[in-house]
């Protein structure tokens, strides 16, 4: 993987070893552990020693080819830039730094410990230019743009200049940090819901996010808490974290169930985290006229509805949410305070040598979290 040379004024807490080990990715479902070039930071630039990242959803529709990864010749453009080294989940600690980088973030210091948010904005387009970076036009992404926005499964990790990074609080564990990229997106996903006291929410998806969306939700304080998931044991798990009311699909007439809860109505709330179709049709059915739909997941497939539904019948108002704008502090302080848990979450972890392995775990229905940890 190509880097920038490092500055003369490069200053690191030990001399760092010209070859590291990397996950990279040559294409859909073409993923080596090699040795590579170790990264050396530029001007304004650092690196960082990876300790613990974790398997996300999209990591796994991203090796089996989706098209919004890859693209499809007709609606997408290919997003990923291989080879790459992949991975956005991660946590570290500065083992190197370029000349002006601990000014020009923050005023770090050698062997802190850090993470950086998902996206690295370029600082220069309109969405940038107003405020909203993580909408940014370039859109580079840790873990899918090779040489530019290279990822965590590694040694080690270059971040550029234009990085947004955050101190990670003492009291968190690596594992810990590594979980704050999907929980800061959770975050936005229901700061997007706008949740009343006097709500019922459906939160329908009960993976890593989803489950921390129960948790955030819960905070919220709404009226009734609900947890769809296909998973019973991440059911269970929704309830240990405060949802009054779980349901499965396979067995439960979801719209029938919430409209039972609700006088006949529907729910207030409803945020998709199934990155399925059916999760999105199964939502417009059961909301009430004038209810908040929010629109987390990635989809390897396009959704098909009835839009007279959102527009006619009930008059819904839509949302998206992507990435976590503003919302990596907010994550920090509610792990670091123990409001919010990873435990029950991380349900697997697997040293970067076996990174294969740790795939095919992340694949699975048993597994929630899948962690990949540097080799004793």
């Amino acid at each position: 993987m190509p880097s920038p040379a490092p500055s003369t004024d490069a200053r690191s807490a030990t001399p760092l070893p010209d070859t590291m080990h990397a996950v990279v990715c040559h294409g859909p479902g073409d993923y080596r552990l090699e040795r590579v070039a170790t990264p050396r930071p530029g001007p304004r630039e650092l690196v960082l020693k990876i300790h613990a990242c974790g398997i996300c959803g999209s990591d796994l529709k991203c090796r089996d080819g989706a098209a919004m990864y890859w693209g499809d010749g007709e609606r997408f453009a290919a997003f990923v830039k291989p080879p790459m080294i992949v991975g956005h989940e991660f946590a570290g600690e500065i083992v190197a730094l370029g000349e002006g980088a601990a000014e020009h973030f923050g005023g770090v210091t050698l062997g802190q410990r850090v993470v950086p948010e998902q996206i690295i904005p370029c600082r220069q387009c309109f969405y940038c230019q107003r405020g909203h970076y993580w909408m940014c036009e370039v859109h580079h992404i840790f873990g899918f743009q090779g040489g530019v926005a290279d990822g965590g499964m590694a040694e080690y990790l270059r971040v550029p200049e234009n990085a947004v990074l955050h101190p990670v609080d003492p009291r968190l564990s690596m594992e810990d940090a590594a979980f704050l990229e999907p929980l800061a997106c959770g975050i936005h996903a229901v700061n997007r819901a706008e949740i009343q006291f006097d709500d019922t929410v459906v939160i329908a998806g009960g993976g890593p996010i989803g489950l921390a969306m129960v948790q955030l939700a819960r905070l919220k304080t709404p009226k009734r808490l609900i947890l769809v998931d296909t998973h019973d044991d991440r059911l269970e798990l929704a309830r240990e974290y405060g949802a009054e009311h779980v349901f499965n699909p396979h067995r439960d007439d979801i719209a029938s169930e919430v409209r039972a809860l609700t006088n006949g109505y529907g729910c207030d709330v409803y945020i998709d985290a199934t990155g399925s179709p059916s999760g999105v049709i199964q939502g417009l059915e059961a909301l009430r006229k004038l209810g908040r739909f929010v629109e987390f997941s990635v989809f390897k497939e396009p959704t098909q509805v009835d839009w007279s539904t959102i527009g006619d019948r009930k008059e819904l108002d839509i949302r998206g949410s992507h990435l976590s704008p503003h919302t990596y502090p907010v994550a920090i302080d509610l792990l670091a305070r123990g409001l919010v848990t990873t435990q029950g979450i991380v349900t697997h972890r697997v040293p970067i040598s076996d990174f294969t392995r740790g795939f095919e775990i992340a694949a699975q229905r048993d597994s929630i979290k899948v962690v990949l940890t540097q080799d004793a």
